[in-house]
């Protein structure tokens, strides 16, 4: 699964998580609202219920009764407690009330009735509901804590964002990882396939080449075609063996079996290696070391020699015969720097380009070997560095052991 497909999902689940808490908080707010009022008789104001009761001199007339629904009911209380008027007063309820009966029930209840209260002129006014029609509950806080509360609510609210957003984040990234091993078995599965299948009908084909090259009845233009089919051949082997180190460097299969090394001693003897080879014919080599010792390494000698051979062999195939090659070692900034040279630039490498900026895929020719060579410097806690020319170079930084 490519990044975009990741960053598309955490996209996906970024909005559901957004959506979801817009609406739950637009459902809290509708709440709020639609019940704010809720109750019986309670969507009157009192002071829309007083406004109906008047003295008339001989008693009291009423007109409210619209304000009020079934069951409600209503009663004034003088100065003295005594009830001087009700509206469909309960039966159970006495007709006067002490001071402590009136503090009591102004906040809460009248004998499990809800009630609300207003002071008038002539007394105080009583409304009330029946009985569990209406909850009340006594809530006080002191201003600061009030002050609090906004901060408080947008501090849950973003913390179950994050807490979404968290799970999100580790589910994808649980996916991603799962989805990268299974494409990776399936790669490392078809390259030791590829591998497997091409070494033997290839080492047959090197065999009859070399014997064809080596054959006296042969003509020697017959010869030389069949030094080119042995050169090659070793070429493909070799890209294969490339692929594969390139695959295990990648995910760490790869074991660095690390020893001192002396540089200048295993400068020279990668070079006799070379030349012993064949590969360098017709190309002279010079080895540039400095007059003083090289403070030793500590690295892995089989992958640090594949690096500098792929780099001889990169300024062999993409220089004519007859072209200087050199390789050299120096000390600079605590590390020991390898360094080849070839008599122009390598194809696709016009330009100084980072060894990241290389094709991974070992699309162009030189790519699987170059990006080797920077895996195998990184491997060792270094750098490759590659620079076009004429003369085209590359660097490998292997830091100095300590």
């Amino acid at each position: 699964m490519k990044l975009s497909g990741v960053m598309k999902g955490a996209g996906l689940v970024t909005a559901c998580a957004l959506l979801t808490a817009a609406i739950t908080m637009t459902g809290l707010l509708a709440f709020v609202y639609s019940t704010s009022f809720a109750g019986r008789g309670w969507s009157a104001s009192m002071d829309q219920i007083s406004g109906s009761l008047t003295f008339t001199g001989e008693g009291y007339a009423f007109t409210g009764e619209e304000l009020l629904e079934a069951g409600d009911w209503a009663m004034l209380l003088d100065a003295g407690g005594r009830v001087a008027w009700s509206w469909q007063y309960p039966e159970e309820l006495p007709q006067s009330y002490t001071l402590c009966d009136v503090a009591a029930f102004t906040r809460w209840y009248l004998e499990d009735y809800p009630v609300r209260c207003r002071v008038r002129g002539d007394g105080l006014l009583v409304v009330g509901g029946p009985k569990d029609s209406v909850w009340k509950h006594d809530i006080a806080m002191d201003i600061q804590t009030l002050r609090q509360v906004p901060a408080w609510f947008a501090a849950m609210f973003l913390t179950s964002l994050v807490c979404v957003l968290a799970l999100a984040y580790a589910l994808l990234g649980r996916w991603f990882r799962k989805a990268q091993q299974v494409r990776d078995a399936a790669r490392s599965d078809w390259i030791n396939g590829i591998s497997h299948d091409i070494r033997t009908p290839l080492s047959m084909v090197m065999g009859y080449a070399a014997q064809m090259e080596s054959a006296c009845d042969l003509p020697p233009q017959r010869q030389k075609q069949a030094g080119i089919i042995r050169t090659q051949s070793q070429a493909i082997r070799d890209l294969v063996n490339d692929l594969n180190l390139t695959m295990r460097l990648d995910w760490a299969m790869q074991p660095l079996r690390k020893e001192r090394l002396q540089p200048a001693a295993f400068l020279r003897q990668t070079a006799a290696d070379f030349l012993n080879s064949g590969m360098g014919e017709g190309f002279p080599l010079e080895i540039d070391l400095p007059p003083q010792g090289l403070k030793e390494i500590h690295g892995d000698p089989f992958l640090l020699r594949r690096a500098l051979n792929n780099l001889l062999t990169n300024a062999v195939r993409h220089n004519a015969p007859g072209c200087r090659l050199a390789v050299g070692a120096r000390e600079a900034k605590g590390h020991v720097v390898f360094w080849v040279e070839g008599g122009q630039a390598a194809e696709g490498l016009a330009q100084p380009a980072p060894a990241h900026s290389l094709e991974a895929d070992g699309g162009a020719a030189h790519g699987t070997g170059l990006r080797l060579v920077s895996q195998i410097a990184a491997a060792h806690g270094g750098i490759a560095r590659f620079s076009s020319g004429p003369p085209y170079r590359c660097e490998l930084w292997i830091p100095i052991r300590n």
